[in-house]
């Protein structure tokens, strides 16, 4: 992942690429991912290798009445 640092005023300009990180994460150019909204966390697909296929999948159901057991909101 990388990130340019750019300029609006007076003119736009682009700074040099750096590098953000390197990682395991799907690269592919249509690859999911998301950044929270204060800009500071990402949310990306990690890469599974064919060797280690996915075995388990858990499945929450009723997630949103466990969200309000542990965290109330009263």
């Amino acid at each position: 992942m990388m990130a340019v640092g750019i300029m609006n005023v007076p003119t736009f300009s682009a700074g040099k690429p750096q590098v953000l990180f390197e990682s395991p994460y799907d690269t592919a150019p249509d690859a999911n991912y998301d950044v929270t909204s204060d800009g500071r966390r990402f949310l990306m697909v990690e890469t599974v290798e064919p060797e280690a296929p996915v075995t388990q999948l858990n499945v929450v159901l009723n997630w949103s009445e466990e969200l309000k057991r542990l965290v109330p909101t009263n």
